[in-house]
Protein backbone atom coordinates (compact mmCIF):
# COMPACT_ATOMS: atom_id res chain seq x y z
CA UNK A 1 0.00 0.00 0.00
CA UNK A 2 1.44 3.33 -1.11
CA UNK A 3 -0.05 5.12 2.32
CA UNK A 4 -1.20 4.47 5.39
CA UNK A 5 -4.09 6.32 7.75
CA UNK A 6 -4.14 6.55 11.46
CA UNK A 7 -6.78 8.40 13.72
CA UNK A 8 -6.03 9.22 17.41
CA UNK A 9 -8.83 7.43 17.92
CA UNK A 10 -8.08 4.38 16.94
CA UNK A 11 -3.93 4.97 17.48
CA UNK A 12 -2.46 2.58 20.22
CA UNK A 13 -1.57 3.58 22.99
CA UNK A 14 1.80 3.86 24.28
CA UNK A 15 3.42 1.61 27.30
CA UNK A 16 3.27 4.27 29.82
CA UNK A 17 0.63 6.10 32.19
CA UNK A 18 0.18 8.89 30.22
CA UNK A 19 -2.65 9.29 28.02
CA UNK A 20 -0.04 8.77 24.89
CA UNK A 21 -1.17 7.79 21.41
CA UNK A 22 1.20 6.20 18.28
CA UNK A 23 -0.22 7.74 15.44
CA UNK A 24 3.44 6.78 13.52
CA UNK A 25 6.07 4.38 13.41
CA UNK A 26 9.26 3.52 11.24
CA UNK A 27 12.28 2.32 11.48
CA UNK A 28 13.51 6.18 11.09
CA UNK A 29 10.90 8.03 12.81
CA UNK A 30 7.91 7.60 15.48
CA UNK A 31 4.79 10.27 15.77
CA UNK A 32 2.88 10.35 19.04
CA UNK A 33 0.59 12.26 20.43
CA UNK A 34 0.62 13.18 24.10
CA UNK A 35 -1.77 14.79 26.37
CA UNK A 36 -1.15 15.68 30.09
CA UNK A 37 -3.80 16.72 32.31
CA UNK A 38 -3.49 19.68 34.67
CA UNK A 39 -0.89 18.82 37.27
CA UNK A 40 0.63 15.49 35.15
CA UNK A 41 3.90 15.71 34.78
CA UNK A 42 6.98 13.10 33.97
CA UNK A 43 10.31 12.16 35.70
CA UNK A 44 13.19 13.42 33.91
CA UNK A 45 14.36 11.14 31.38
CA UNK A 46 16.73 10.35 28.57
CA UNK A 47 16.01 9.26 24.79
CA UNK A 48 18.68 7.76 22.30
CA UNK A 49 17.55 9.82 19.91
CA UNK A 50 16.70 13.61 18.57
CA UNK A 51 13.12 14.36 20.05
CA UNK A 52 11.07 17.73 18.33
CA UNK A 53 8.37 18.59 20.37
CA UNK A 54 5.19 20.99 18.78
CA UNK A 55 2.77 22.33 21.30
CA UNK A 56 -0.77 21.82 19.73
CA UNK A 57 -2.39 23.38 22.59
CA UNK A 58 -2.06 24.18 26.45
CA UNK A 59 1.19 25.21 28.22
CA UNK A 60 3.65 23.40 30.83
CA UNK A 61 6.96 23.48 31.91
CA UNK A 62 9.82 21.43 29.39
CA UNK A 63 12.77 21.06 31.82
CA UNK A 64 15.84 20.08 29.09
CA UNK A 65 19.42 19.33 31.35
CA UNK A 66 19.28 22.10 33.68
CA UNK A 67 17.29 24.47 31.67
CA UNK A 68 13.37 24.83 32.83
CA UNK A 69 11.54 26.29 30.02
CA UNK A 70 7.86 27.67 29.63
CA UNK A 71 6.66 26.69 26.69
CA UNK A 72 2.91 27.15 24.77
CA UNK A 73 0.80 26.59 21.91
CA UNK A 74 2.31 26.45 18.64
CA UNK A 75 6.01 26.26 20.34
CA UNK A 76 8.64 24.03 18.77
CA UNK A 77 11.22 22.69 20.94
CA UNK A 78 14.31 20.25 19.74
CA UNK A 79 16.10 18.02 22.45
CA UNK A 80 18.94 16.35 21.17
CA UNK A 81 19.60 12.44 22.05
CA UNK A 82 21.10 11.81 25.50
CA UNK A 83 19.31 14.93 26.72
CA UNK A 84 17.24 14.67 30.02
CA UNK A 85 13.75 16.29 29.29
CA UNK A 86 10.52 16.16 31.56
CA UNK A 87 6.97 17.69 30.87
CA UNK A 88 5.03 19.24 33.36
CA UNK A 89 1.79 20.40 33.00
CA UNK A 90 1.31 23.14 35.02
CA UNK A 91 -1.60 25.05 33.73
CA UNK A 92 -5.34 24.36 34.05
CA UNK A 93 -6.52 22.39 30.93
CA UNK A 94 -4.92 19.63 28.99
CA UNK A 95 -1.70 20.04 27.67
CA UNK A 96 -1.42 18.58 23.88
CA UNK A 97 1.70 17.63 22.35
CA UNK A 98 2.97 16.09 19.18
CA UNK A 99 6.33 14.26 19.93
CA UNK A 100 8.51 13.33 16.86
CA UNK A 101 11.39 10.95 17.36
CA UNK A 102 13.78 11.31 14.61
CA UNK A 103 15.89 7.79 14.76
Amino acid sequence: MKYSVCTLEKAPGVPFKFDGRILFVSDRYELIHLTLQPGEGMEPHVQPMDVVFFVLEGSGLLTIGQAALEISTTATVHVKADVSRAWKNNGDRPLKILVNKLM
